[in-house]
């Protein structure tokens, strides 16, 4: 068996919750509306971060083996929320960000990350499409 991943979340009040990841604090919370005082981001959103993450890892990780030439990377996750309860996500969407002359090697650093490394979005497309976009800056 591999690794085991672990959190510990506690209640602190209305609905903010404080989550301890290897010894980091995520606070999470919802808007007034919703009963909190949104002292942190929902909990599904954090699902869209942890994307982010993982497939930005990767493809810096790639990216530097491959020894491109690249800056100004950021990724844009966005996903559709259906109306019914339970509330999941229909379909997300990546957006990757980068200013580089090296396109080939971007997309090859993507196509790795979504076909061999990134757990979260072989986790995701389980259960949700996951669409993929790169727009050169």
């Amino acid at each position: 068996m591999g690794a085991i991943h672990k959190t510990t979340t506690a209640f602190k009040g209305k609905m903010e919750f404080e989550s301890v990841i290897n010894g980091h604090h995520i606070t999470i919370d919802t808007v007034e509306a919703g009963g909190g005082e949104n002292k942190g981001p929902n909990p599904k959103p954090l699902i869209l971060s942890a994307l982010a993450g993982c497939t930005g890892m990767d493809v810096v990780n790639v990216l530097n083996k491959m020894h491109a030439t690249y800056s100004d990377f950021s990724i844009d996750v966005d996903a559709d929320l259906t109306d019914e309860h339970p509330r999941v996500y229909s379909e997300i969407r990546v957006t990757y960000h980068i200013k580089t002359d090296d396109h080939e090697k971007m997309e090859k650093a993507v196509n790795l990350s979504k076909d061999s490394y990134c757990g979260v979005y072989a986790m995701l497309t389980k259960v949700c499409p996951v669409k993929f976009q790169i727009v050169y800056l």
